[in-house]
């Protein structure tokens, strides 16, 4: 079961990534997002500007949390990493930090919450754009495939006890059973005919 889910998380982040690029990133790098933002008919694209404090890596849950310091204010941001709402993210500086989850940024201001830049040369997108649209055909057929294979998996599952227990029983049924009744009105006919030549000898000798 969990294989099933697993090949079916691959092949939807093959499918969500194959448009975009999704840069290597960690906390403490600053970060510009850019985001897809429908309103009615119309769509406009918002910037979103700030600094990584958080990264949970959950295969196609993935996230992470971008901090900002809004007219004074500090605004926190979670994004999916493979939501499709999010149009383009863009490494803009990268912090040199030695924790995970930068929580501690909520109580600092000023200087205190600055971090030190590290160059750590170029690194290749996590994510990099597919060319080629085979791959995600291939992709959406195997996930219809596996969401093929939970649904036998969940109908089973729904089957009643006793459905089971008959299907079960006409299954262990011995073979030999229906043999011998089909070989029972072979045998009377196997007899009617000895029968019927005892006859025509007899009516012969008279």
């Amino acid at each position: 079961m969990n294989n099933l889910v697993e090949k079916f998380e691959k092949k939807q982040i093959v499918k969500l990534t194959s448009k975009k690029n999704i840069p290597t990133f960690r906390s403490g790098d600053t970060l510009r997002v850019t985001i897809k933002i429908v309103e009615g008919e119309r769509s406009r694209f918002q910037v979103y500007e700030g600094v990584c404090i958080a990264r949970k890596n959950n295969s196609i849950n993935s996230k992470f949390t971008v901090r900002k310091i809004s007219h004074g204010e500090g605004v926190e941001r979670v994004f999916y990493l493979f939501s499709p709402i999010i149009e383009k993210i863009e490494v803009i500086k990268k912090g040199d930090v030695k924790r995970a989850k930068l929580y501690y940024l909520r109580k600092r201001t000023g200087k205190s919450s600055r971090i030190a830049d590290r160059d750590r040369g170029e690194e290749a997108n996590q994510y990099s754009m597919t060319e080629s649209q085979e791959p995600i055909q291939d992709a959406t057929q195997e996930s219809d495939e596996v969401s093929e294979e939970l649904e036998n998996i969940k109908h089973e599952d729904t089957v009643p006890k006793e459905e089971k227990i008959v299907k079960e029983e006409s299954l262990n049924k011995p073979v030999s059973e229906p043999i011998a009744e089909e070989k029972k009105p072979a045998e009377e006919k196997s007899e009617s005919t000895a029968s019927e030549a005892e006859k025509t000898k007899d009516e012969t000798r008279s």
